[in-house]
């Protein structure tokens, strides 16, 4: 989160990094997983931290999210399709909502995940491309 690569893309990212900010992180999401039963993982290759992601209740819909450390940007096709095959086997999740900013132009991998683009929506005053995927 702290590499200037990533935070480009994070326009929610407010301020410095820091060890304290990453464990209000962390105990912010583990507070998802305590209210919904489900929430984000730390995802590793080969034993490597590559990156966190999973769903986030928002309202009535689940959110999913992904950030991966630039080295591991090639595989991230291959880790939403795990983590959304979870989602297609909870009957709780009929369909995920993804969020996008404005600095990410490429939406190929949402499309051939089988994503449907549904205009744009405002979180915190910032513009987001809103997509959409079912998982029935």
């Amino acid at each position: 989160m702290s590499d200037p690569r990533i935070a480009a893309h994070l326009p929610l990212l407010k301020g410095e990094w820091t060890t304290e900010t990453a464990r209000q992180f962390v105990s912010s999401k583990e507070q998802f997983w305590a209210r919904d039963g489900l929430g984000h993982w730390a995802f590793r290759l080969d034993g490597k931290y590559i990156g966190w992601g999973g769903f986030q209740k928002e309202g009535d819909e689940w959110d999913f999210g992904l950030v991966l450390k630039p080295d591991a940007f090639g595989y991230g096709l291959r880790v939403a399709k795990k983590a959304l095959a979870l989602a297609q086997s909870d009957k709780r999740i009929p369909y995920v909502t993804i969020l996008l900013p404005m600095s990410r132009t490429n939406h190929g991998v949402l499309r051939r995940l089988g994503a449907v683009p549904e205009g744009e929506i405002e979180n915190e005053g910032i513009t987001f491309r809103r997509f959409k995927m079912d998982t029935t």
